[in-house]
């Protein structure tokens, strides 16, 4: 990825350039033109507004690359028509000069070179797919300030297609939609970068290019692994061979505060975070940008997506629950599935397997029904739930779909033997041979076992502390801790991650119900399942005993020691215990702190929080606001509390509580008001009805006929 130093992005240079020269595969082999050139000479394309910067890091990359430099101005355009661009503009006006512009361009013919664009380029298309045939766009997202200052120093107070009454910061905003349309990759400029930060930059984007295969994913529970896995592979995945869970080889990519500064709202700052995990041969950057424009642009109550409300004192909710399933899940799983579908192989069907305590069912089905007509008819999802582990707002949530390739049954245990039934399909190989051979069907899960799933999740974390910033509660570096109500831990390690590309979060606070294995693990270092039970809660998205991201944290902070996880997951199947060195303890403790809070507790909160501000929490959040009574965090609030109605209702002293989950709502709206109820709730119990759905046994073999059956119903049999 990366270099480590200057010193390391110098000594790559000359290897770049001997690949930019003879690539011969993520470029399109087309010329430029019918010219003689070595097939396979790759231009650079510098993209960006006037006052970028592209004739200067143009320049200087030329000169570190040993390229020809080629300035479409300068080089092209003022030779073509015999005149500056100035007065050509001047003699034809804007619209024609764009047309008169484009077919110049098309004439042109470079093999090798950095050339830097106009402004204007990326507005004629016939001239962009014409320099793409054989270049790499590189677009400079240069901050607008930095712009504005500069074309002021250079004395530009119009630009091409300004028209009169159109501000120069409208123009520019306006150009914005063209250079993302034609980028192939992103240079994020932090405020104030110089020429030579951007050189600098362009140099790591286009060695991040030439180093792909340096982005791979390792098994939580291996040291390497002699098939490399990347994105694609690990999001179709899901589950590791070996069981483990799949991770970056090299951990995040850090992101400077300058360029933290430059992302302003959740779907820009989800578009810089993505693009800079995902590498752009699994997902280009048009086509990330579009998934999450989907994903968030339409389906989110609130316009700020996840909006941070203060609470008391200096507590802050970070509410994750405005979705079209009403919990932070949605976060997730309105970009996952399409992050799916893109990265499916064309060969075979796949049913997805999810096991959920609550809320990741509902946004799971969601999620996958908005997908398009072609992909859903490859695509199965088959939802798990314990059968009296979920509310029933939950259960009418999940059990409304029951059409079409997804479903819901439901299991007569608790969550944790869901789970550990469906991570059992995954290593079954009589199993997934039989689908594979009968049915061309092969599983998967939208768990955050997957890291498709988990990724999204970092953003809002990020989120989080770029609106403190927004309101001057912070400035960058002020160090904040978070609190996540915490069962299989994917929440509390999407927030570590977002630590380590460069928020300033100082602690991760886990706050547990009383299923506190978590807490005790944190405090002791000791995972102990034995003579544990699971008990049911208020809480019930958190009554979870096994959590399964937590091996992914010990892999982090064990320093990515594969064999000290192995061994511990291993204890822990066969003795239902492991316990780590001190020395691991102690670096564990650095980043996590803990806690957990009785049923008594949980309510009392709800109702005094209201007292005092008349916000209703939902338990979870209730949970976390126990935890971290006196201190000052930033609390997740992970669901909208009408989806746990009668434990709310119940904490805020109603009497006669109805029994009818609608009527459960109406009488939230009558205490809260109806400006806090979640309208897509409403809807969906409102639309709800009684929906009939299969009741299993807590049996391995049972749960594995239903799945067959689920593939015979979804897929067509392989003849």
């Amino acid at each position: 990825m990366i270099p480590a130093s200057f010193g390391q992005l110098l000594a790559k240079v000359s290897k770049l350039r001997t690949h930019l020269l003879f690539a011969p595969s993520y470029f399109t082999t087309a010329r430029l033109s019918n010219q003689n050139s070595k097939p396979h000479e790759r231009n650079i394309l510098l993209m960006g507004p006037p006052g970028a910067g592209k004739t200067c890091v143009g320049w200087i990359l030329g000169h570190r690359l040993g390229m020809p430099v080629i300035d479409i101005d300068d080089d092209v355009l003022e030779r073509t028509w015999g005149m500056s661009v100035a007065d050509k503009l001047s003699e034809i006006g804007g619209d024609g000069f764009i047309e008169e512009e484009g077919k110049a361009v098309c004439r042109f013919a470079a093999t090798g070179s950095v050339i830097s664009l106009t402004g204007s380029n990326p507005l004629h298309s016939d001239a962009m797919r014409h320099l793409k045939r054989s270049g790499l766009a590189v677009y400079l997202d240069v901050d607008t300030e930095d712009i504005m200052q500069r074309l002021s120093r250079m004395k530009v107070n119009r630009i091409v297609g300004q028209d009169a009454g159109v501000s120069m910061r409208e123009i520019l905003h306006y150009r914005k939609q063209f250079y993302e349309k034609w980028l192939d990759a992103r240079v994020l400029c932090g405020t104030g970068d110089s020429v030579e930060d951007v050189a600098d930059k362009v140099l790591r984007t286009l060695l991040r290019y030439e180093d792909s295969e340096s982005e791979v994913f390792v098994s939580t529970r291996s040291q390497m692994s002699s098939d490399p896995k990347f994105f694609s592979d690990v999001v179709i995945e899901g589950l590791a061979p070996d069981g483990g869970l799949y991770v970056p080889k090299k951990g995040f990519p850090k992101l400077e505060p300058s360029e933290w500064l430059r992302i302003s709202s959740h779907a820009t700052r989800a578009v810089a975070i993505l693009e800079n995990c995902i590498h752009p041969m699994d997902v280009s950057p048009v086509e990330l940008s579009t998934m999450v424009c989907r994903a968030y642009g339409q389906n989110f109550a609130d316009q700020s997506v996840v909006p941070l409300k203060h609470l008391t004192d200096h507590q802050y909710l970070l509410e994750l629950f405005h979705g079209p399933t009403a919990s932070f899940k949605d976060l997730a799983l309105q970009l996952m599935p399409q992050l799916f579908a893109h990265c499916l192989p064309q060969m075979c069907n796949y049913l997805i397997l999810v096991a959920t305590s609550g809320d990741t069912g509902s946004a799971v089905l969601n999620g996958f029904r908005n997908l398009k007509d072609s992909d859903r008819e490859r695509i199965g999802v088959l939802v798990v739930f314990p059968e009296n582990g979920v509310s029933e707002i939950q259960k009418l949530q999940m059990t409304g779909f029951q059409e079409g390739n997804a479903k819901s049954i439901s299991v007569l245990s608790n969550f944790d033997f869901c789970q550990r039934s469906i991570k059992r399909m995954f290593g079954d190989s009589s199993l997934i041979g039989h689908l594979a051979v009968e049915y061309a069907t092969v599983l998967s899960t939208a768990n955050s076992i997957n890291w498709a799933r988990l990724l999204p999740q970092v953003v809002y974390h990020c989120s989080a502390y770029m609106d403190l910033l927004r309101n001057r509660t912070l400035t960058f570096g002020d160090p904040i801790d978070v609190c996540i109500p915490t069962g299989n831990f994917g929440n509390a390690m999407s927030a570590l991650y977002a630590k380590q590309m460069g928020i300033p979060i100082r602690k991760v606070i886990c706050a547990s119900n009383h299923n506190c294995i978590i807490s005790d693990f944190i405090a002791s270092g000791k995972y102990d399942l034995r003579n544990r039970k699971l008990q049911v809660s208020n809480s019930p998205a958190i009554d979870i005993l096994k959590s399964s991201n937590l091996e992914r944290f010990i892999h982090h902070a064990s320093g990515g020691d594969g064999s000290l996880v192995r061994d511990l997951c291993l204890n822990l199947e066969r003795e239902r215990i492991f316990k780590v060195s001190e020395t691991l303890r102690q670096k564990i403790n650095l980043e996590l702190q803990a806690g957990w809070c009785s049923e008594e507790d949980c309510l009392r909160a709800i109702q005094e929080v209201h007292t005092t501000t008349g916000f209703i929490m939902d338990t979870h959040t209730a949970v976390g606001k126990v935890v971290v009574y006196m201190t000052k965090p930033a609390i997740c609030s992970t669901a909208h509390h009408g989806k746990f109605a009668p434990a709310v209702l119940k904490a805020l002293q109603c009497q006669d509580i109805p029994p009818d989950p609608v009527e459960q709502l109406d009488k939230l709206c009558s205490i809260g008001g109806r400006e806090q109820m979640h309208d897509a709730l409403l809807k969906c119990m409102g639309n709800s009805g009684h929906h009939p759905h299969k009741v299993c046994q807590a049996d391995y073999n049972k749960l594995t006929d239903e799945v067959e059956t689920m593939i015979q119903d979804s897929f067509l049999r392989v003849q």
